[in-house]
């Protein structure tokens, strides 16, 4: 990080790390891409396509056991269909099979280690102390295999506590109701990271909205496709806590190149800028 002669660090981590990280470049001016924390969230409207979001959700929730930057870990459904969707959301997470992502059917792997396992525990007990209704969570032994495997966590809450504000590195969604889409989108940006989101609804005015400057104030702000979905191609990073600049997307080359301005005079004359004269 200190070397003079790296003029440009990308860095993937937490955004510990990018805080550790980004006072060491900025002493010499050096140029970095942080790719650091990602709180994402999903709005499920009353006019969405609930099929739909149902398999957005459970895939960007559970998939790679909630071990990916855009896993989608915040989720706000509309009243008028949060006890319908939220009773096939359930069946969904209780029927998803648990264990060696190798076997043909297996959906949702290990936890990277026990540190994961009981990080995600502990927020379980926190949510469950602010008054949290959690279904899963447990640990599932699979035989002969000392891995850490959970079932995936489903967190019904009456708000957004702290707990909900921090990126937990697990398969845990918390699920809030909500009444009105400025009251989704408020949820949603109020928390430190701005990496993805996302928004399923059928009406043209909510799409729009979600994606103009009035709306996510993320990086990636997708619409009936989840949080991790098909970002590969686009321009891939976040704002706000996330750390920011792009790690991929056609224009993701000139973060890594330095530009320079080259005048070169084949005259005889001296062109001067503006149409300064200065004659000696």
């Amino acid at each position: 990080m200190s070397h003079p002669r790296v003029a440009l660090v990308s860095a993937t981590g937490s955004t510990a790390m990018g805080r550790a990280v980004a006072p060491k470049l900025a002493v010499r001016f050096a140029r970095q891409i942080l790719e650091l924390g990602g709180n994402n969230a999903a709005i499920v409207s009353h006019t969405a396509d609930l099929d739909l979001a149902l398999r957005g959700v459970a895939f960007a929730a559970m998939g790679t056991a909630g071990q990916r930057c855009t896993t989608l870990r915040r989720l706000f459904v509309q009243e008028r269909v949060y006890d319908s969707f939220m009773g096939r959301l359930k069946s969904a997470y209780g029927s998803v099979r648990v264990g060696d992502p190798r076997e043909p059917g297996v959906l949702v792997g290990p936890l990277i280690d026990r540190s994961a396992f009981e990080t995600m525990q502990a927020a379980l007990d926190e949510a469950r102390a602010a008054g949290a209704i959690v279904t899963g969570g447990d640990r599932i032994d699979v035989a002969g295999d000392a891995s850490f495997y959970v079932r995936p966590a489903l967190v019904e809450l009456a708000g957004q506590s702290d707990v909900v504000k921090r990126e937990t590195f697990a398969p845990i969604l918390y699920v809030i109701r909500y009444a009105t889409l400025d009251e989704a989108i408020a949820l949603q940006n109020d928390v430190g990271a701005g990496l993805s989101s996302s928004i399923f609804t059928l009406d043209l005015r909510e799409a729009e909205r979600f994606v103009s400057v009035d709306g996510s104030d993320c990086g990636i702000a997708n619409v009936n496709i989840g949080p991790s979905g098909a970002e590969i191609g686009g321009a891939f990073g976040g704002e706000k806590e996330t750390g920011g600049g792009r790690e991929s997307g056609s224009d993701s080359w000139r973060a890594y190149m330095r530009r320079a301005t080259n005048t070169v005079n084949y005259g005889t004359s001296l062109p001067l800028a503006q149409g300064v004269v200065f004659d000696v």
